[in-house]
């Protein structure tokens, strides 16, 4: 179970920072960054610690089995923006 980044986020990169294995993009200083509409979750290589979760300020970051209806759709764009 992966975790999924929805269109709450403020692409503030608190979760980049905590993130144990790079797997939360694009980051700052990649060129995708300033066109990206928010950041998103690598599903083959999250590991499911779930470090990002508490540092969200604007709570935009669910577990798969926790992500609510109205956001499902973002399961597949996390793992879309990641060629999967």
């Amino acid at each position: 179970m992966a975790y999924v980044i929805t269109d709450s986020c403020i692409k503030d990169a608190l979760c980049v920072d905590v993130c144990p294995v790079d797997c939360i993009h694009p980051k700052k200083d990649e060129p995708q960054f300033e066109a990206a509409t928010q950041m998103f979750v690598n599903p083959a290589e999250c590991i499911d610690c779930g470090a990002c979760v508490p540092v969200c300020p604007v709570s935009a970051i669910f577990a798969l089995d926790d992500l609510p209806e109205k956001w499902a759709s973002f399961a597949q764009k996390n793992a879309e923006y990641f060629g999967r």
